[in-house]
């Protein structure tokens, strides 16, 4: 077989279901092994939408998501996805063609280093000179991709290269320099433990390295410690759960923000301390302690030092930290603790204000939380809406809540979701979006309708870029700037134009039926939401300020 022939080969022995890409005249060689796969090709619009499709997929089953382009403007269209990938430590395999190896170097027709352009936004790549090389570069990929701190991987194939003959060869995956500690340390857990049992205020923080340890974070919650997530962590534990204190951070809520600001101990699981979350360093959690528990040792004590670092995968040191906790018996004096957390509920609950003959943005992500029973995917572009979706939506399980976090990257919304979809073809999956980042891939939806990927789209539709007219009205004494969109788009027809259904909604009275319609429709379909303009995300913590700080 040739080189393209051994790719297609090696990622079905990886037990891949579907990849995404947009071939040129540098990775034909692979489009036309790909004729022979035994798993699905979806021809994306646009890479950057392949890239965000490959996310979807990686995010929404844990597994490594694969898209594909050809060199030059292929590649670098796919540069955003790739470092969404990185911020949020998605396992993904990017596979870039490339000019012939004799023209490299050379200026040759659509070349770019690739393999440079990216380097500071991955967890590792490959630039494949020889067809010897293939089995062994994609092998390794996929398993540094896929283990330890997830991340995203570039192998970059010139087309000589896939052209090239070429047999199996053996792949040694023991790397010098990466070997990814699983098993925490056993007194580093006991110390933690111990500092759990005699601690007054405690509070579980979990990030996106978590998701895969909800069981255990469930059995410490049960122990009666209160939970907390980050934004790439929502789902780790039900928000039906009664330890369940909502998201933390600039949008969080006040008693997740109020509780992390007068803990003694803090026992952060798979969260990297993110900006978001703390506000002003200095004056982040004052009192505490704090345990850190995280698989990459580059992210201890990088924002907030941490008392007692722990450095291992979050299921194993949560599920050894929950045993240790149980031999020294169990539950901790935390019911004063309780007793504040509770009034802090009571006092300061997520609310808007109703506005009669307008639908508030919080109002639809209600409806389609209320219609769905919490039971749906939701696949988030990046904005107000965003946020409202983190507040307002009962999240049960981990990675049924797919965002970009990091980079917030708009425009992620639709591809992600419709790679989120065809992971789960029997879920309902729903991508929830603004109009300034949906336009930003809506090319996408012709995507969905050549495949009839069922995805529904929910437009929370303002008129604009809220968030930054929000801050614009805040922080910027009302001086608006290049935030409004006006009226040019008529989003049913372009859906359909598209090739998918479309609708709009403006009535509240009628924005229960139109949901229902949307959500039974059989196929792809796009329900704008007609929302107040001008309304505002709230709670908020300013920019650079505490949590105590809080604002709305």
């Amino acid at each position: 077989m040739n080189g393209a022939q051994l790719i297609v080969q090696v990622l079905a022995e990886h037990e891949v279901e579907v990849v995404f890409g947009i071939p040129g005249g540098a990775n034909l060689p692979l489009y036309h092994a790909l004729t022979e796969a035994p798993f699905r090709h979806v021809l994306c619009r646009h890479e950057q939408g392949a890239g965000h499709a490959a996310e979807g997929y990686a995010k929404a089953t844990g597994r490594v998501g694969v898209a594909i382009a050809t060199s030059g403007p292929g590649a670098t269209n796919l540069t955003t996805a790739i470092a969404d990938a990185m911020l949020d430590s998605v396992p993904t395999v990017f596979l870039v063609g490339q000019v012939r190896t004799d023209l490299l170097g050379t200026d040759g027709f659509q070349e770019a280093d690739a393999l440079g352009i990216t380097l500071p936004i991955v967890k590792h790549s490959f630039l494949v000179r020889d067809h010897e090389e293939i089995e062994e570069a994609l092998t390794q990929a996929f398993y540094i991709a896929g283990s330890g701190r997830p991340g995203p991987v570039v192998v970059e194939i010139p087309q000589d290269v896939l052209r090239a003959e070429v047999g199996r060869t053996h792949s040694d995956m023991t790397l010098a320099g990466y070997q990814p500690t699983k098993e925490g340390n056993y007194r580093q857990i006991k110390r933690a433990a111990q500092a759990i049992a005699s601690s007054k205020k405690p509070v579980l923080y979990t990030g996106g390295g978590a998701l895969n340890a909800s069981r255990e974070v469930k059995a410490l919650a049960d122990l009666g410690l209160p939970v907390t997530s980050t934004v790439m962590g929502l789902g780790t534990l039900s928000a039906e759960h009664p330890s369940w204190l909502g998201m933390p951070g600039m949008h969080g809520t006040r008693t997740a923000n109020y509780s992390l600001d007068q803990a003694d101990l803090i026992i952060a699981a798979g969260a990297r301390f993110d900006d978001r979350v703390t506000g002003k360093l200095d004056e982040f959690a004052p009192g505490a302690k704090i345990i850190h528990i995280d698989v990459d040792p580059a992210e201890i004590s990088k924002n907030v030092a941490a008392h007692i670092p722990v450095v291992g995968e979050t299921t194993y040191c949560l599920h050894h930290l929950h045993l240790q906790l149980k031999e020294l018996g169990g539950e901790g004096d935390w019911e004063d603790w309780w007793q504040q957390i509770k009034q802090w509920q009571e006092q300061y609950p997520l609310r808007y204000q109703p506005e009669p003959g307008r639908i508030k943005p919080q109002q639809a992500i209600e409806t389609l939380a209320a219609l769905t029973e919490g039971e749906a995917v939701i696949c988030s572009d990046v904005g107000q809406h965003q946020m409202w979706c983190a507040q307002y939506y009962p999240f049960k399980w981990p990675r049924q809540w797919i965002n970009s976090g990091g980079l917030g990257t708009m425009g992620f919304g639709l591809p992600s979701g419709m790679g989120a979809q065809l992971a789960l073809p029997e879920q309902t999956v729903v991508t929830v979006a603004g109009d300034g980042g949906l336009i930003m891939t809506a090319v996408e939806m012709s995507t969905l309708a050549e495949n009839n990927i069922p995805l529904k789209i929910l437009l929370i539709n303002n008129g604009g870029f809220g968030m930054v007219r929000q801050w614009q009205e805040l922080f910027y004494d009302e001086n608006y700037s290049s935030v409004f969109l006006g009226e040019t788009i008529q989003w049913p027809l372009l859906a359909r134009a598209l090739g998918i259904h479309g609708a709009s909604v403006y009535n509240p009275d009628e924005l229960e039926k139109e949901i229902q319609d949307w959500l039974s429709h059989p196929g792809p379909a796009l329900l704008e939401v007609r929302v107040v303009e001008n309304e505002n995300c709230y709670p908020m913590i300013p920019a650079g300020a505490a949590a105590r700080d809080m604002i709305g």
